[in-house]
């Protein structure tokens, strides 16, 4: 049956209405429908169910899968519901223990909505905790609807931690992901992804859809020809997901790539062990970022043991310090997003000094005990700030064993 015509004028007026606007109304909405948590938790909880997506390949689906892992590791996983929207995510029908805490790994934007998908009663008697990643200083205004309904927040990263902290004041904790203490198995060799033995690689990993400008590849690209040029000795890899939804930022890179022979893009979306087996393939890792929540690439590049030069500026600074990850300078400039999901007034974020990166590029690249010393330091280092100590210590603060 075609739909009516006040159906179809409602579609066009909502089609009309800034991004932003549509966002709102939308999370506003479902706020206002779906039932909130009970204003006081129980005082204990029999472990944890965790809440998310695991099947996407971006960075929250990741801290999913690593917090399911490790809590299962420690005895308190109580198993995993699928929580996000259509048609990413399935409707869940998993079973819960009614007294296993709820940690839900989905953005405050969209967890109203999703609760929807769960039974009416799901969350009633339930302590509700939301894992949420934020990559500025200030958080949308989106956000304030989801606030309502977790008891606590658990950011990834101080700088996150941060800017939730306005939104929910008192109830914001920095639990790092647990990133030390997960299984980092590896598949893959330079000759299995088609990478000469003979050159020294840098490789950026960037997927599409969590917002090209922020991630800033051409940085990347004009950082690498800054300090190479087209040297035969050197490869840069940019390794992108997402590709098929942007592009417009595709063609964006392509043009930045131009005729450089040192250059190659690998688009493609591999599993995780294949991913870290890229990362642990490639000499250098670089992020020229101009935000991040918590990076969760760099994290991963650290405790595989591989130099990293990244922004000095965000939530990678929970777990890099100067002589364990080649920090760039930067400047603090207006946050200006094409796609507007950063777009806030008086938002900020950081330009990296391209000469500065390329500089390091060039010091690294000339000195095979550099490059081992920053990525041994930077290891053990990486170790040492992303272990389950913080975990342990915020499911017992909340009463969950």
């Amino acid at each position: 049956m075609p739909p009516q015509p006040y159906l179809r004028a409602a579609h066009a007026i909502w089609r009309l209405l800034p991004p932003r606007l549509r966002r709102h109304a939308f999370s506003a909405a479902a706020a206002a429908i779906a039932r909130k948590p009970d204003r006081t938790p129980p005082g204990a909880s029999n472990g944890v169910v965790i809440a998310g997506d695991t099947a996407s390949p971006n960075g929250l689906a990741e801290s999913a899968r690593i917090l399911h892992s490790v809590l299962s590791a420690n005895g308190l996983a109580r198993g995993f519901v699928p929580l996000g929207l259509p048609p990413d995510v399935p409707a869940s029908r998993a079973p819960a223990p009614a007294d296993a805490a709820l940690l839900a790994v989905v953005n405050a934007p969209i967890l109203p909505a999703s609760l929807l998908r769960l039974p009416r009663g799901f969350i009633a008697g339930r302590r509700v905790i939301g894992f949420w990643a934020w990559e500025l200083p200030c958080v949308p205004k989106t956000w304030e609807h989801g606030a309502k309904f977790v008891h606590e927040i658990w950011a990834p990263s101080p700088f996150t931690a941060g800017a939730l902290e306005r939104l929910a004041p008192g109830r914001v904790r920095v639990v790092p992901l647990p990133l030390a203490a997960a299984d980092l198995c590896m598949s893959g060799t330079r000759a299995g992804f088609g990478l000469p033995e003979d050159r020294i690689i840098v490789l950026t990993v960037i997927n599409l859809a969590s917002s090209m400008v922020r991630k800033n590849p051409l940085g990347a690209i004009a950082a690498f020809k800054a300090a190479f040029g087209e040297s035969r000795g050197h490869l840069f890899v940019l390794k992108l997901s997402g590709t098929e939804d942007y592009p417009k930022d595709v063609a964006q890179i392509r043009e930045a790539i131009g005729k450089a022979k040192n250059i190659r893009l690998i688009a493609a979306t591999f599993p995780d062990a294949q991913l870290r087996g890229l990362i642990a393939a490639c000499d250098i890792i670089l992020s020229l970022h101009r935000a991040e929540g918590f990076g969760l690439i760099l994290a991963t590049a650290m405790l595989l043991n591989r130099p990293v030069i990244a922004t000095g500026w965000s939530g990678n600074i929970a777990y890099m310090k100067k002589g364990c990850a080649a920090l760039i300078a930067y400047l603090l400039v207006p946050a200006t997003d094409p796609r507007r999901s950063y777009q806030m007034p008086h938002a900020r974020w950081a330009e990296p000094d391209i000469e500065d990166a390329a500089a390091r590029l060039r010091e690294l690249s000339e000195s095979p005990a550099k490059r081992m010393a920053m990525a041994q330091a930077g290891q053990a280092y990486a170790r040492e700030m992303l272990g389950t100590a913080p975990l342990l210590a915020a499911l017992a603060a909340n009463g969950i064993r």
